[in-house]
């Protein structure tokens, strides 16, 4: 039985989504809609996809069971998931939910009201890095974890080619709305869905954040381009989370347990090397192994895709896992709860400023289900 997709919105993380849907089996794409129709017109030639005139046309055809995948710009996301979600659609929202708190918690009691699914990128919880990371949490391979350490550092971006980042079918990677919207809404999202999978809520957040480099289009203050955050969860270890655009790149988690550590260098990567270092004493010197042994799932697990740009990731993971669980009737494991509490915990750190201090959550959701394949 073939699944049925809309996408709204063809920018420049449409072709990403597109090059992952290659990679996939059974999804369709039945409808095709941006306010830009030189822009639309390129995207439909190319993927060979029916486009729709209108938002209006949009929403009335797509059918009974099908997901919207809402990939327009951040600012507009609040209005179309609403317009979206009345139309009786479920959702799969690209990063952020909604850039305010209320007027995400609008958009789940809406859902939740008339039982449809919504659900906000990332997915990359649902790859095999994550899973992986799971797995070896839940079978103690570092000892009971302690700390965790997780960067999402993209380096200088200020002074990178920006300007000249294309899609594959030449758009733009829209750096303004990048700046405006912020790399802790953009980004930090990658390893907090790892985290909220693995341990559920967060309690309360303590956090800073900052604008470090200014007017860096020419256009005046934008959002924060660094933010630091103590994260203390219901039930898992107190972890550091860290989000910049000027800092050197790294993207590692680092699960510190009283075994030793637990490791995954990219978050961006489905396929990335999870190892464990064992901790021991050597000549009184306490250390970590420096030959760390790789951990690995032994069962197959989802399609991968080949790297494009910076990323290594099948972004189609989240809309298929959606898409299936509508097809069974059963919750998705990205729930309407998980899309919330993100959202809320992101908010939290993006807008902590110089003063916030602690903040405690609102919302909550349970720990995620693991895949099959890694059980």
């Amino acid at each position: 039985m073939t699944a049925r997709i809309a996408l709204l919105g063809c920018g420049f993380v449409a072709d990403l989504y597109m090059r992952s849907l290659a990679a996939m089996t059974g999804i369709e794409v039945v409808g095709v809609y941006d306010r830009d129709a030189d822009r639309l017109d390129r995207f439909c030639a190319h993927w060979s996809l029916p486009r729709k005139d209108s938002l209006t046309q949009f929403l009335a055809e797509v059918p009974p069971g099908g997901l919207v995948l809402n990939l327009t710009n951040p600012g507009a996301h609040f209005e179309l998931n609403r317009a979206c979600l009345e139309a009786g659609h479920h959702v799969y929202s690209e990063k952020p939910l909604a850039t305010d708190l209320a007027d995400a918690k609008l958009l789940h009691a809406l859902a939740e009201t008339r039982g449809l699914m919504l659900a906000s990128a990332p997915c990359s919880v649902l790859g095999e890095a994550a899973q992986t990371l799971g797995h070896a949490l839940r079978r103690e391979v570092a000892g009971t974890p302690r700390a965790i350490y997780a960067e999402l550092d993209d380096g200088f971006i200020p002074q990178a080619a920006y300007d000249k980042w294309l899609s594959e079918t030449g758009a733009p990677w829209p750096y303004e709305d990048e700046f405006r919207t912020g790399c802790t809404l953009e980004h930090a999202g990658y390893y907090l869905a790892w985290l909220i999978s693995w341990f559920g809520p967060v309690r309360r957040v303590v956090a800073a954040s900052a604008e470090v480099l200014p007017d860096k289009t020419g256009a005046g203050a934008m959002a924060p381009d660094l933010s630091v955050a103590m994260l203390f969860f219901e039930n898992g270890p107190v972890t550091r989370l860290t989000c910049s655009i000027i800092a050197p790149h790294d993207h590692s988690i680092r699960i510190i347990g009283d075994r030793g550590v637990l490791r995954c260098g990219a978050a961006w990567d489905n396929a990335a090397k999870v190892t464990f270092a064992k901790r021991m004493t050597i000549r009184r010197r306490l250390m970590e192994s420096p030959f760390p042994r790789r951990v690995r799932l032994d069962k197959a697990t989802h399609p991968k895709v080949k790297r494009w740009g910076a990323a290594a990731m099948n972004f189609m993971l989240g809309p298929a896992e959606m898409l299936e669980a509508i097809a069974a009737g059963r919750p998705s494991r990205l729930s309407n709860d998980f899309a919330l509490h993100l959202t809320e915990v992101t908010l939290a750190i993006q807008n902590a400023g110089e003063t916030s201090g602690a903040q405690a959550m609102t919302t909550r959701c349970e720990a995620m289900e693991p895949m099959p394949w890694a059980r």
